[in-house]
């Protein structure tokens, strides 16, 4: 199957062209209006004159090789036209036709038989009861819906797994003057899948960014595999994944469980892969241009050039919201700028230079040529409106966008050009922009910022995974072969303890003297825990005696776990821990994405304070520290209040020992987790654990 030839067709075959489809008058005259060079057949079974020109009754009397077939013919009559075509070499098709999997049992048992049919005869299937698609870049435009003139050509590839939204979403970008590279309507992804659309895109030089409106994500390792090579190839993937679904995690023993939805999995997956994700469809195309038009930011740190002292305080509050820094300008800055702002004006970032900017129409364009001076700004965020009326004369507008558009093309950091609402761009600018070479406008302030910040975090995560090596295979660790269910606390703890993981010392003692005795070498004060196979949470039950002083308490408290569960197989006897941190580590088994894990403040309270921070496996220390700073209650980790910080180094490290443990485990792990991982500086130790098998 390949699908650069099915993007990339020399002749196309409309098959099932008839006067009375809209469909087919949309998609010939896309083909003919929008520029594609080649030969264009029209096939009805009636042949006769369809659209005006004469039409085959079939496939085989069309005579010179066909490339695309374009198929509009009834569902049961769809596998006859892959047949006859792939005996005459057509590899490439377009199957608009609906009524397949999507419409019931027969439907599902017709379009297996062109999957099928298909994989035998090494044909690239695009549907179906999919639109088509459009490929600006080499004008081939078989889309089953009108396309709006003009068909901008740009850089930005889209791929949808809607048909209703790929003409909103190709006339939304058309409105920011934004053009694109290819826009995919993928149907029923029968064949052709989206990650074989985005392994096109990766290595299409048309494309510098990859759109995606997901419904589902079907095959997560393979999109894994082309999202790496997009991040790898420096093409960001925007994508806007709908379904939040609020369903709880897989396993309910493990606290972990109620902290890991599917879509958590998912953000936190895409986020793992250098996906930005936005969420809504304005954010999709707005935050696509603008990393088309910037590429990578070297950081975060904005400096903002604005006429408008009101929009300064907007862009001051979003900057903060999404992880943006405002610094101070640097000295010299401050000085060349006071030369050139009005007296009135005040110097500083944000930068308001004022509404003087109607007298002096080179004022601002003066003032962002400083600022992208600065040595500690990373990107200059200008607010700029596009022009709408043509004036009479025309002139000085050209000469003052042409005049700021060169300042932006040699400007040494990226310019991202921010207009205060969401508005069209209209004719007359649209003209300006090409013949200035003014660079594209990011629609509004909201949208701007954002996707100021998502191409911020993307330009950080890129560079981070790309700088680590590639985690080492881990060697299986010996699983028993009885391991199912929920394994007691002292069999969980012993596997990390074999591990060469921090465990807190324990002992599993069967009769009340035993529980004494142990108390006594460890020392009091000590804790009590009812170990039982398949039991979970303890303290649920009154299974945990905290802060045992003396031997009477241990024997009381012993009595009391043996009497709330008659079928205990004994108690745990520990050591009583005291201070620090506590910590929760899970791991629990996505279906689709695999172990993932959630690292965040625990003990007693994780279920309400739902403080985490999640990562698909694998990990290393540094990605680990990295979630560890992400958690609202981070603070508490660089002690507060005279307490002692925690020696983030060596929980991250014992952090990712732990996933590195559960991927050795085998797929019949379901979950592991440590709750709570005390942090007393640079003492890390488990306190409790729980393991989790399928039965």
């Amino acid at each position: 199957m390949s699908v650069a030839e099915l993007f990339n067709p020399r002749s196309i075959a409309l098959v099932g062209a008839t006067d009375k489809s809209g469909w087919s008058v949309s998609t010939l005259a896309n083909l003919r209006e929008h520029g594609f060079p080649g030969p264009v057949h029209l096939v009805n079974p009636r042949g006769g004159t369809v659209h005006g020109s004469p039409a085959y009754r079939s496939l085989a009397e069309i005579p010179e090789p066909v490339d695309l077939a374009y198929v509009m013919v009834p569902t049961a009559a769809v596998l006859d036209v892959l047949r006859d075509g792939a005996k005459l070499g057509i590899r490439s098709y377009v199957v608009l036709t609906a009524g397949f999997g999507e419409s019931g049992e027969e439907g599902a048992r017709m379009e297996a038989e062109i999957a099928a049919f298909a994989a035998e005869h090494g044909l690239a299937v695009l549907g179906p009861n999919g639109n088509g698609y459009i490929n600006a870049a080499a004008g081939v435009t078989p889309y089953g819906l009108p396309i709006p003139k003009p068909l901008l050509r740009g850089a930005v590839g889209v791929v949808l797994q809607s048909g209703a939204l790929a003409s909103s979403v190709l006339a939304f970008a058309q409105a920011r003057n934004l053009g694109v590279s290819l826009l995919t309507s993928m149907g029923n992804e029968t064949v052709v899948s989206v990650t074989d659309v985005v392994d096109y895109l990766v290595d299409d030089p048309a494309t510098k960014v990859i759109a995606l409106f997901l419904e589902s994500i079907r095959n997560p390792a393979e999109f894994s595999r082309v999202a790496r090579r997009a991040l790898e190839a420096g093409k960001p993937i925007v994508a806007l994944k709908i379904g939040r679904s609020k369903l709880a995690s897989h396993t309910a023993q493990a606290h972990t469980g109620a902290l890991v939805g599917d879509d958590d999995v998912i953000d936190a997956a895409l986020r793992g892969l250098g996906v930005i994700r936005v969420r809504s469809l304005e954010d999709l195309i707005i935050t696509a241009g603008l990393l088309a038009s910037t590429g990578p930011l070297r950081g975060r740190r904005i400096g903002v050039v604005t006429p408008s002292g009101g929009a300064a305080e907007i862009i001051a509050d979003r900057a903060e919201d999404e992880g943006l820094e405002l610094p101070p300008f640097a000295p010299e800055t401050v000085e060349r700028l006071k030369e050139i702002v009005p007296a009135f004006g005040t110097v500083q970032n944000p930068l308001d230079v004022t509404g003087y900017v109607l007298i002096d129409r080179t004022l601002l364009g003066r003032a962002l040529e400083v600022v992208t001076a600065d040595p500690g700004i990373d990107v200059v965020m200008l607010l700029s409106e596009p022009p709408r009326v043509e004036p009479a004369d025309p002139a000085p507008t050209f000469a003052l966008y042409t005049a700021s558009a060169q300042r932006i093309a040699a400007s040494p950091v990226p310019v991202v050009v921010v207009s205060n609402v969401l508005t069209d761009v209209t004719a007359f600018g649209r003209r300006v922009q090409q013949e200035t070479g003014y660079p594209y406008i990011a629609g509004g302030i909201e949208h701007g910022m954002h996707a100021i910040g998502a191409a911020a975090r993307w330009s950080r995560t890129r560079a981070r995974v790309l700088s680590r090596p590639a985690p080492a295979p881990a060697s299986p660790t010996a699983v028993p072969p009885d391991a199912r269910g929920v394994w007691a606390e002292h069999r969980a703890a012993a596997l990390l303890a074999s591990a060469g993981l921090p465990v807190v010392p324990s002992e599993l003692v069967r009769d009340e003297d035993a529980a004494v005795a142990a108390a006594g070498r460890f020392g009091h004060p000590v804790v009590l825990k009812v170990a039982a196979e398949g039991l979970g949470h303890k303290s649920d039950i009154g299974g945990v005696r905290l802060g045992l002083g003396g031997d009477e308490d241990v024997r009381q408290a012993y009595r009391a776990l043996a009497a709330a569960v008659p079928a205990m197989e004994g108690v745990l006897v520990q050591p009583q821990r005291g201070g620090g941190i506590e910590l929760l580590v899970g791991i629990v088994r996505d279906p689709a994405w695999g172990l993932t894990l959630a690292v965040g403040l625990g003990g007693v309270w994780v279920e309400v304070l739902r403080d985490t921070a999640l990562r698909v496996l694998p990990v290393d220390a540094a990605e680990v520290r990295t979630a560890l700073s992400e958690l609202r209650g981070a603070a508490l980790l660089n002690g507060v209040r005279g307490g002692e910080p925690a020696d983030l180094d060596a929980v991250a490290d014992v952090v990712a020992r732990v996933t590195f443990l559960a991927e050795t485990l085998g797929d019949r792990l379901e979950s592991l987790e440590i709750n709570p991982l005390l942090v007393t500086g640079s003492q890390v130790e488990a306190l409790d654990a729980l393991v989790t098998w399928t039965s």
